[in-house]
């Protein structure tokens, strides 16, 4: 006897989402033969399959397995008669045969089965729901022989909790197989929202709906238990088709619903021994082998993940290797609320050695993370006065300070260490106005331990170092130069003598104090030191700093590949030691900075910007005073090459302000924008404007030669062009043999050239080539480019005349090229974009037509031309080497494409590019 009622396929609800996307990669196509859906209990699996069925066309035989049909006779005996159900004749062969008992009448019936359907030649579907029932092998090796031998048009769908051991891989390479995995089957926020909407008839916020989604992570059972909670509460229900106005309601994710769910769903169907390791391994946020090892006191826990990977038992995989998962948060609560009411004592011990392992394998934050919601705080103070420094240093300084405010006041007012932790996390944070007194404090403290016991000697030097070390900065933000360099050289002086690693930090502030002299080759051997000894150190902070003030230097100097080289083995260090995905990525405004100016130099505009984008977003959240110039300073440059006057000027302008107003908290004089904006304003015809700002910096005090040197060949400009070329030239002699003694030699370039203009003025036209030539020269061996199409019309006119110009290799191509291109109409008034001007549109984009206009922000060509090599299957080092350009350029690309998508990864990029119509394949 068969219950017929398994034959039928569940009605489809009129008000569930319709998820198109899926449903179209059910459809049947040659030469696909199997649908594999695979989802842990309550991903929608068997409610997509029915919906998919409801609007598919031809004869659908349904069968929904359960516990009973392990046995390969029965399961047979079901399949035959699903068919049969559903409208297939000439299967009395195949039931003669299932009468049987054995292994070969079993063959004879899966080929007659296959004969009848043959015969027949319609295009069959069979859906056989809940297929991690049929666990038998034997089941599986005559499953795999009927999918071998079905006839064309038949498609087989599969709905399963785990994986089957069919031959999946021989299949997929024949184009058999179509899989729908978990991420594919969760809810995306606007299916979470008709969700809520539509199919449970609840008014919830827009706010209430990303909550939901994001915690539930699309898995619709712990939506629907969620809604169906707030029905039974009260809730209003309403149509909101009917009722647009209807109030709205808060709604939350109800937790014990779903651990009751979890545990009779899922857990109480295990066996003991996969029970027990996902009870062991709840206390951990994210998993490898190596601590479940550590928790479980085994061997064999890379088997267990990778078992329960293959199950779909909501472990999510966090990298492409399988070594380390996580799992569904709202699966691990539910475990953790098991462990924790079972066997309490157990859970503790499981818990401290999972932090004991993270802080053994450099997982302090993570560490730190589960101590603190433990509340342990004597261990959190314990691993702060370890680990604090470095955190710190490694770009966590606003973390050390939320996690010392949660320690006992009196607990950090009793340590000397804690305490200097809060002033190194309060100056990272550009918190400066009260460090002196928190400093004074530290002091006192060490006092005091001095006079009520044998203190610890070389920590109490240590701290007074950092004491001293963070008076030096605060000594740069008052342009007391003496102060700031009498300390750090005494801390340089004891630092061998100390235990707390500070050579780095004190090597970038000596490397600042060269840079604020002008002395470019004393601070670029300087910050050498302070890159070799951040990484030391173990302080990547640092390193960027170092490293992106050292690039920037190269930059000026005139070594401009040397500086991107910098750039790259600096972010790949930092990266490779440093490269947490849960973690923001560590930006250094220098080296961006760096970046950004080196590729606008080059007239690589769009990589430029690219460089630039991600400092953008420290504009808008509030940067470092010193930094928000720097930003500020090389988008304005960036404006200012793009043509883009009036925005250029907009950006400049609040460099200087800021500058003004919050001097006192910055550590170092930031580059002197008033030089660029006063050429903005030339370029824009108001010479009266660049006078006023040339002449206001007079009465300001700047030390930075460089900054002079800037302000000096601005004021130069402008006496040419007010017709004043002997006060230029007087000006810029002087400049010349200065700038070629310090090595400024990019400033060296720009006042050969402007000399050579005052020059042609006064009809010296062979002074004037000469100047000229010495100039293109200089900036051919450096690779400056950008700078010529910068200066004024006359200017390029006599470069084009330049015997110099006309003769020579690729770069002087280049540069005739870029003299000669038109010059694009009313550019003052174009919005900020990252496409470089005089660019024809691309024909990608317009074949995209509306789909690309679906975007907050359309994609740059260089973007879509990284997509396409992304489709390709280029890896980042190939599409680099495509597009002739550093990997860092293209990974700086990749973020944009990314954020315009708003997509994590790059297989998600190619699902939105194609929904978007972006892709066609």
């Amino acid at each position: 006897m068969l219950l017929t009622t398994k034959f039928l396929r569940p009605a489809s609800d009129s008000r569930a989402v319709q998820r198109e996307r899926l449903s179209s990669l059910l459809a049947p196509g040659h030469p696909k033969r199997l649908n594999l859906v695979l989802a842990p209990a309550g991903f929608g699996k068997t409610t997509l399959v029915s919906q998919w069925c409801s609007r598919t066309s031809g004869p659908i035989a349904w069968l929904s397995l359960d516990e009973h049909d392990d046995d390969p006779q029965r399961f047979w005996q079901y399949v035959a008669s699903a068919f049969e159900h559903a409208g297939l004749t000439g299967l009395e062969p195949c039931h003669k045969s299932l009468s049987g008992n054995t292994d070969d009448s079993l063959s004879s019936a899966i080929t007659a089965l296959v004969n009848a359907l043959a015969a027949d030649g319609s295009p069959w579907i069979l859906v056989l729901d809940d297929f991690q029932f049929a666990a038998n092998d034997r089941i599986h090796r005559q499953f795999g022989y009927f999918i071998d031998y079905l006839p064309a048009g038949v498609t087989v769908t599969l709905a399963s909790r785990t994986e089957p051991p069919l031959p999946l891989a021989r299949w997929r390479v024949r184009r058999w197989l179509q899989e729908i995995h978990p991420a594919l089957l969760a809810f995306s926020e606007d299916e979470c929202r008709e969700f809520f909407h539509n199919t449970m008839g609840l008014s919830i916020s827009e706010k209430d709906v990303q909550a939901i989604c994001r915690r539930t992570e699309g898995w619709v059972a712990a939506m629907q238990l969620s809604a169906l909670s707030g029905s039974d509460s009260g809730l209003e229900q309403n149509n909101l088709a009917t009722d647009s106005n209807s109030p709205q309601a808060a709604l939350s994710i109800n937790e014990r619903h779903i651990s009751d769910y979890v545990l009779s769903e899922v857990l109480d169907k295990q066996p003991e021994d996969t029970v027990a390791f996902l009870l062991d391994t709840s206390c951990c946020p994210r998993l490898c082998a190596s601590l479940c090892d550590t928790l479980r006191d085994t061997n064999d826990s890379q088997e267990k993940l990778e078992n329960l990977l293959s199950q779909h038992l909501f472990l999510i995989p966090l990298d492409n290797h399988n070594e380390w998962f996580r799992y569904h948060d709202l699966f691990r609560d539910a475990l953790l609320q098991r462990i924790r009411h079972a066997d309490p004592e157990r859970a503790q011990v499981l818990w401290q050695r999972a932090v004991e392992w993270l802080l053994n394998h450099g997982q302090v934050q993570g560490a730190i993370a589960q101590i603190v919601q433990e509340e342990d705080w004597p261990w959190l103070a314990k691993v702060l006065a370890t680990h604090g420094n470095n955190l710190i240093h490694g770009g966590y300084h606003l973390p050390v300070l939320n996690w010392l405010d949660a320690l006992p006041a009196e607990q950090v007012e009793e340590s000397a260490q804690l305490q200097m932790l809060r002033v190194w996390g309060r100056f990272f944070a550009n918190r400066l106005d009260h460090l002196e007194p928190l400093l004074a404090n530290i002091e006192d403290l060490l006092d005091r331990h001095v006079a009520d016991s044998a203190p610890d000697a070389e920590g109490a030097l240590g701290l007074q170092s950092e004491v001293s070390l963070v008076r030096s900065y605060l000594a740069r933000s008052r342009s007391d130069d003496k102060s700031a360099s009498d300390l750090t050289k005494q801390v340089l002086a004891d630092i061998d003598h100390t235990r707390i690693p500070l050579k780095s930090v004190t090597y970038y502030g000596i490397g600042l104090d060269d840079y604020g002299k002008g002395d470019l080759p004393g601070a670029e051997n300087t910050l050498k030191s302070a890159v070799h000894y951040g990484q030391v150190e173990r302080k990547p902070s640092t390193v960027l700093s170092s490293g992106g003030l050292l690039a920037w230097i190269q930059y000026n100097r005139g070594d401009m590949d040397l500086a991107l080289d910098t750039c790259t083995e600096v972010r790949k260090w930092v990266d490779q030691h440093y490269s947490d995905p849960s973690q923001p990525r560590l930006i250094s405004c220098w080296l961006s900075a760096a970046l950004t100016e080196i590729f606008r130099e080059r007239n690589q505009l769009r990589d430029a910007a690219a460089h630039l984008e991600p400092l953008l977003e420290h504009i808008n959240k509030g940067a470092e005073p010193g930094q928000h110039i720097i930003i500020q300073h090389v988008r304005g440059h960036l404006a200012f090459s793009d043509g883009r006057y009036k925005d250029a000027i907009g950006y400049l302008e609040d460099a200087e302000q800021v500058g003004r107003k919050r001097r006192e908290h910055i550590v170092f004089e930031p580059p002197a924008s008033s030089a660029l904006l006063a050429r903005c304003f030339l370029a824009e015809g108001q010479p009266g404007e660049a006078r006023r700002i040339l002449e206001s910096v007079e009465s300001q005090t700047i030390t930075n030669p460089l900054n002079r040197e800037q302000n000096s060949i601005s004021y130069a400009r402008l006496l040419v062009a007010e017709g004043k070329p002997e006060q230029a030239l007087e000006i810029l002699e002087a400049l010349i043999s200065d700038a070629q003694r310090n090595e400024h030699n990019r400033h060296m370039v720009e006042a050969l050239l402007v000399s050579g203009e005052a020059l042609a003025q006064l009809y010296r036209d062979k002074e004037c080539q000469d100047r000229l030539a010495q100039a293109v020269g200089m900036a051919a061996e450096a690779g400056f480019l950008r700078l010529f199409a910068e200066e004024s019309p006359r200017l390029q006119e006599l470069l084009l005349a330049s015997a110099m110009v006309k003769t020579g290799g690729s770069w002087h191509i280049s540069l005739t090229d870029m003299l000669l291109s038109p010059k694009t109409e009313n550019a003052s008034d174009k919005k900020e974009q990252t496409a470089a001007p005089n660019t024809q549109p691309d024909h990608r984009q317009t074949a995209a037509g509306d789909s690309v206009k679906k975007l907050a922000e359309p994609l740059s060509q260089r973007e879509l031309e990284v997509l396409e090599l992304i489709n390709a299957g280029y890896s980042n080092k190939d599409i680099a080497a495509s597009m002739g350009v550093a990997p860092a350029t293209v990974k700086a690309h990749i973020r944009n494409l990314y954020g315009k998508l708003g997509v994590g990864r790059r297989t998600e990029a190619l699902v939105r590019a194609r929904e978007l119509g972006i892709l066609t394949q």
